[in-house]
Parts: C-alpha cells; structure tokens; sequence
C-alpha cells in the first residue's frame, strides 16, 4: 500500500548463508524474514536464482517461492528472477502457474536472461550460447503459455494456462529496459548489485514504453542494497559483511556472508575497493535519520514507483532490524 511518503517497498532475499551457517538455517532466515516484512508493511517478497554459488541457496527457486508463500498469508512471493533462457518456458509456466493457483493473486514471476552462475554453470546445465538472445522470444512464449488457452492450442500449461500470472522483466542493463518498454511489461532494474547504467535503463524504459492489456504506463522497480542500524557507525560496521562478500565475489571465492570487521584497510587492493563500491554505488548505509533522507533524495532522483530493497547482515537480528527500521520510517507513519 502506498504510504504518506508515496513510496512502495518489497524485500529481495537470496537465502544468504552466513560463515559457519547451515542452508537449513538460511532457508528458516529466509521464512523469518518474510513474516516480518509481512507484518511490517512490505508489498513483496522475492527470491532469485543463483547456481553453483556456495553461499546463495536460493537455486531452486520456485521450490522456495512455494514454502514462504505457504508460511505467509498476504504478502507477494515471487522471483527476482527466473533466469528464463535456462527453462523451457512451458516448464516455468507449469511451475508459476502451480504456484498461482495454490496462492491466488498473490505469485509474482520476475525474469532475467543471465545465467545465474557463471559459463561453466551454463554449460553444465546445456544452455544454448545464444540463449540470451533468444529472450525475447521466450517471453512471448512463456506470456502465450500463462494466458487464455485458445481451443485449437495444441501445446498448454497444465496448470498454467489461463492464471496470467504477472511477468517483470528485470535488468542490469539498457537490453530488458527497452523490450519491458515495448512489451509493455513493468521493469525491475538491478541496483542493489549494478548500478552503473541505472538512470540511462530507466530513462530510456519510460521513454519507449508503450500501453499493453497488462500496463497502461511505466512502473519501475530498483533493487537497492539498504543496511539501516541504530547509529551510522553501526550501520557501516555491519555494512563490512557485505563488502567482504562482494570481494570474495571478485577474487572468485566461496562467497558466505562473514562476520563484520572494524575496517577493510588491508584487506583490499585499491582497484578491488573500487570495484566493490561500483557494486555497492547505490547503497544506503546509515542510521535511520541517514536512511530516511538518502532514501528519500534517491526517489526524488528516479521517481521510482516502487524499491525492492536487500539488507545483507551476518546476524539475522541485525538485518531484521534493518528492515524494521525502513518500515518504521515510512510504512507504519
């Protein structure tokens, strides 16, 4: 529900597991979290699929999006996103479309056209080279599989067919804002890991957007890294989780979520710093008078329409904190 503030807000998780943590204990992390978000006001819940990522349990992403839809009751579960160049797209209309009628009205199905890994995962799982290519034309497929099931159809969902559930198309880049804005699909760009190209992807989305049965204008969604603590010091020190997991990221490492660290001084080497503050270049750190005035300026900047935002913390206390603090700030007023 919009707020006073005119700002809609949702959750992405990646079913993060912490330095000597359990994927057992990521995935009760991750029903923690959405009950909360539920509670606290927040309109989605999304999930994303990552493979051969040891410290990113989120992979079997569908699976996933069922069990927290099932421990919730209203909140929107869904994927931010479905890679779709690695499914046929007959398979994810058959899962979302499970999904939908399990949990009416309340299933969201984001897609990317990354691999969610890197090449050797691609191949690995038999990915076309020119997958990604190919997206568009897997869109459609996958729409004409979720939409009305026409009596001469000889290929259906089943079930699918007919549920309509609502497509995103997410991006990093200029690519999935421009075929969002002529399919006329809402567009959730990814500023909580790339924000380098944010405001051309935008820009450029409302600019060639056209009216579709789905939406009649523009609807952007950014994904923004946001850690909100007691104080700015606070917030910076839990911040150094993520800093040192973007690193590891970098350098090719298993990438758990680790403790924080008083500083990163010596950790890094000067183009490795810069690196992780590109990934990091849209995030908001800080105490929740910080958090409530950058957040702020940051949607007077995009005119956003909604923020999907993702809080990485070592503690789940610290990062439930966060996220109550966002919520205090502008969903509870």
């Amino acid at each position: 529900m919009k707020n006073g503030a005119g700002m809609v807000l949702s959750v992405l998780d990646l079913a993060n597991v912490r330095e000597g943590g359990t994927v057992a204990e990521s995935f009760r992390n991750t029903v923690m979290l959405a009950q909360h978000a539920e509670k606290w006001g927040y309109r989605r819940f999304w999930l994303a699929e990552h493979h051969n990522m040891p410290g990113i349990a989120s992979a079997a992403t569908s699976i996933l999006i069922g069990h927290v839809a099932g421990v919730t009751k209203t909140i929107r579960v869904g994927s931010g996103g479905i890679m779709l160049p690695n499914h046929a797209p007959l398979v994810i209309a058959e899962q979302f479309g499970t999904l939908a009628t399990l949990y009416p009205d309340r299933i969201d199905l984001g897609l990317g056209r990354a691999v969610g890994g890197d090449q050797l995962v691609a191949h690995v799982m038999g990915r076309d080279p020119r997958a990604g290519d190919r997206f568009p034309q897997l869109v459609q497929d996958l729409i004409r599989y979720l939409g009305p099931v026409s009596a001469q159809q000889r290929i259906q969902a089943v079930p699918g067919g007919g549920t309509q559930v609502p497509i995103w198309l997410l991006g990093s880049s200029t690519f999935s804002a421009h075929l969002a804005a002529t399919m006329g699909l809402p567009f959730a760009f990814a500023g909580q890991f790339a924000p380098q190209m944010m405001f051309e992807a935008i820009g450029l989305y409302r600019e060639y957007f056209t009216p579709s049965a789905t939406l009649e204008k523009p609807y952007v969604m950014i994904g923004l890294p946001v850690l909100a603590a007691d104080t700015d010091e606070q917030a910076e020190l839990l911040a150094n989780s993520a800093r040192q997991r973007i690193l590891r990221l970098i350098r090719g490492q298993p990438i758990y979520t680790p403790p924080p660290i008083p500083s990163m001084d010596g950790l890094w080497n000067p183009e490795e710093q810069r690196s992780v503050q590109a990934h990091l270049g849209a995030a908001i750190i800080g105490s929740p008078a910080t958090v409530e005035r950058k957040l702020r300026e940051f949607h007077q900047q995009t005119l956003a329409d909604e923020f999907i935002l993702h809080s990485d913390c070592y503690q789940l206390e610290d990062r439930l904190h966060s996220y109550e603090i966002v919520a205090g700030l502008f969903l509870n007023k």
